[in-house]
């Protein structure tokens, strides 16, 4: 008994730094059961925003919880999303992985996993095969209790074919908690430097580390979450998708522009969300700004016969 203990503690364990090491979860009795054991890092990393309190606080780190919040969420939105799960441009095989590292450093797993989930949302969305619907499961199943649960963490590898041919693609995604150890501890050093050699600046290695790295993920992996959620919620509907998708202002500012999703049921293999000139999407602009610079290419528009015919009643 002894034993059988200490392999299902290692084995719970090990999925913390191995993705790989997650198993398969087929008893429909336990597949809805939050698995504690593997979530504690994700509990931990609300409660180390606690450290605040005794850090404190200084504007060089709320600038880098700021700016790695825009450029994490850059990255989720732009490739995770635009990229791996919709194929919506082209790039090179090395700007692909340096924006999965980019991307994985935002803590929400790594692009095979991510792409995999994000395709079977789309296949069966708001419908009773949709892991991450609020139509089927309430709000904060939606929001965040489907990837905390036993049997819906491991993703279908048969929807992300195109994504297994890359190994540095399947390194990166089975030891995803590789990036952002190495950007937390790189913070803490900068923070210590800076308190070090300009302590007038009045930033520790404390402050950087829960700032730049802790209030930041989190911020984001809320940002991120809230699509999957308040936007089958929340908003106005242009068009009858056949699910409960909805644009949001609000969340287009908070994401970057995720927040027409509406839109983006309606037509997910455009590179712009924010279909009209007013619909603001940064994540397109910046994407834009690469494609001027050569970096990614061949970005797909949406067709105006499909823009420009509105089939829902907007609520």
């Amino acid at each position: 008994m002894d034993r059988a203990r200490a392999t299902k503690a290692w084995h719970a364990l090990a999925q913390w730094f191995d993705a790989g090491a997650a198993p398969q979860v087929t008893d429909a009795a336990s597949r809805d059961r939050v698995d504690w054991a593997r979530i504690v890092p994700f509990v931990g990393m609300h409660l180390a925003c606690l450290g605040v309190i005794w850090v404190g606080i200084s504007p060089i780190a709320v600038g880098a919880a700021f700016a790695l919040y825009a450029l994490r969420m850059f990255a989720i939105t732009g490739f995770y999303h635009r990229y791996f799960s919709h194929r919506t441009f082209k790039t090179s095989r090395a700007a692909q992985f340096a924006f999965a590292v980019l991307g994985a450093s935002a803590v929400q797993r790594g692009p095979i996993w991510w792409a995999a989930h994000h395709r079977h949302h789309h296949a069966h969305s708001d419908r009773p095969d949709d892991v991450h619907s609020p139509a089927q499961r309430g709000f904060l199943w939606s929001h965040m209790g489907w990837f905390l649960s036993r049997g819906h963490f491991a993703p279908d590898l048969g929807r992300v074919r195109d994504l297994l041919k890359f190994p540095e693609l399947r390194w990166l995604d089975r030891f995803d908690i590789l990036v952002p150890t190495a950007l937390a501890v790189a913070l803490l050093a900068l923070g210590r430097v800076l308190d070090h050699y300009w302590p007038g600046l009045g930033t520790s290695g404390g402050q950087m580390l829960v700032w730049g790295f802790f209030i930041s993920t989190v911020a984001c992996y809320h940002g991120t979450y809230t699509i999957n959620s308040l936007c089958h919620v929340w908003g106005r509907r242009r068009y009858d998708t056949g699910d409960e998708s909805r644009n949001n202002w609000l969340l287009a500012l908070v994401t970057l522009g995720e927040g027409w999703h509406n839109n983006h049921h309606r037509y997910p293999m455009s590179t712009r969300q924010g279909f009209y000139w007013w619909e603001i999407d940064i994540t397109y602009y910046l994407l834009r700004a690469l494609a001027a610079l050569g970096i990614i290419w061949d970005l797909k528009p949406v067709p105006r016969e499909i823009r420009d015919t509105h089939t829902a009643v907007a609520r």
